[in-house]
């Protein structure tokens, strides 16, 4: 099974243009899946055998989110396996997906957005930095892995735009705010000049080495500067993203708009802040209607 395993990675990165991240939790589902087998002695998959895995990951208490995503790599597994002939049957066919929990996303109201915008003090170029990447991220509503893969030449200063490489390679065109483009210009004239071979190719935000900030390091940023306010929420990156879609869907932008701007491919994926808004509005009505 390793074998194939390596195989249907590589299959995945060189033609399916799937994210080194997306890859790496195949790998990780993968050999979670690997193990169980094993420990079953399972020599040939059956329908059985993937029906168990799920039971077995829902005795652990796994949520329905990481069932249903686990479930959909085993699938594309053996669908692969089928389609190159490794396998006669794919017995993973037929497996319905656990239905998901609706959450709704967690966001920021607007006076909580800015005081964390305004919580790096921008005395040295890395808050000058941070600053500029929290005014970005709720600018433009990106995900970190977009965010921290932007390059020099992605950002047109005067039109107030930014190329995106979103997932699956795809690209878009995201505009920036005037304070998100305020925040940049500032960080880019205090950076440090680092030697590269095409300055437009460098990346647009640098760690301390001068090299391409990680996931990872937004993530502590972020967690720093939450704590600096004292603000009693879990925040990540994706918090801002989901207030950029919320505040953007309160104020009167479409529905269509808001899912481009995203990079949602499907609708669907979009109409969940529909919820987070409906949701607000009831809760402002039975706060003030007498007869509520």
């Amino acid at each position: 099974m390793k074998k194939n395993v390596v195989s249907f990675l590589n299959f995945l990165s060189a033609e399916k243009n799937a994210s080194p991240h997306t890859v790496k939790n195949y790998r990780i589902d993968l050999r979670e899946f690997s193990i169980f087998l094993k420990e079953k002695d399972c020599r040939e998959v059956t329908y059985l055998d993937i029906r168990s895995f799920l039971a077995y990951l829902k005795g652990r208490e796994y949520s329905r989110s990481s069932i249903s995503r686990k479930l959909a790599c085993i699938r594309s597994f053996f669908k692969y396996l089928a389609r190159e002939n490794l396998l006669e049957t794919n017995p993973a066919a037929g497996i319905q997906t656990p239905k998901r929990e609706k959450r709704l996303p967690q966001f920021l109201n607007p006076e909580e957005m800015i005081r964390l915008l305004e919580a790096p003090a921008k005395n040295t170029w890395e808050e000058k930095r941070d600053k500029a990447i929290l005014e970005t991220l709720y600018s433009s509503g990106l995900r970190v892995s977009e965010l921290v893969g932007l390059n020099q030449e992605d950002v047109d200063v005067f039109g107030g735009l930014v190329r995106v490489k979103g997932k699956g390679k795809k690209e878009r065109i995201v505009p920036l705010g005037q304070m998100a483009l305020k925040a940049l210009q500032t960080y880019v004239e205090h950076k440090p000049s680092r030697d590269h071979r095409n300055a437009l190719k460098a990346p647009l935000y640098l760690n301390r080495s001068g090299g391409r900030l990680s996931d990872r390091s937004i993530r502590r940023m972020i967690l720093k500067y939450t704590r600096r306010i004292a603000l009693n929420k879990e925040v990540s990156p994706h918090t801002l993203r989901h207030s950029f879609a919320t505040h953007m869907l309160d104020r009167g932008a479409d529905l269509r708009s808001v899912q481009e701007l995203l990079g949602h491919e499907n609708l669907s994926t979009t109409q969940i802040y529909t919820h987070v808004t409906t949701k607000r509005l009831k809760e402002a009505y039975d706060a003030a209607h007498p007869h509520a």
